[in-house]
């Protein structure tokens, strides 16, 4: 008998700068720590590998608008991403919860990942 999986992947994005009274050796360790929990959870299935990013980047605009970016003076910074595989966007919440980074500054951001193309019937909030 085959068992069909009701689980979804979810994009989780790390948002925010390290906490200014954090000492390296802190950081450091909240970095070592997050790659020993997200080699867990890709070995148990809950989440899949993304990327670190740099800080430098683009953004483009209107007719081809570019500049420098991504963030300007902003101090929200997107550090990176990876995928959660959960039955639900609670359950990917709660698999996320366990960063150990957001104890010093970062935090993410959950979304459902649409396997539809985009129309115009479905690309506004609620759709």
């Amino acid at each position: 008998m085959s068992h069909k999986s009701t689980s979804a992947q979810y994009l989780v994005i790390c948002r925010g700068q390290w906490d200014k009274t954090a000492s390296r050796d802190q950081i450091r360790k909240a970095i070592d720590q997050f790659y020993t929990w997200l080699d867990r959870l890709v070995a148990e299935g809950k989440m899949k590998h993304g990327q670190r990013l740099t800080y430098e980047g683009k953004t483009v605009g209107r007719r081809n608008a570019i500049t420098d970016g991504p963030f300007g003076e902003s101090k929200e910074v997107i550090g990176g991403y990876w995928f959660a595989v959960a039955n639900s966007l609670d359950e990917a919440a709660q698999i996320a919860a366990g960063n150990p980074c957001l104890d010093y500054g970062m935090f993410l951001e959950i979304r459902p990942i649409d396997p539809e193309i985009a129309t115009p019937d479905n690309t506004g909030p609620g759709s």
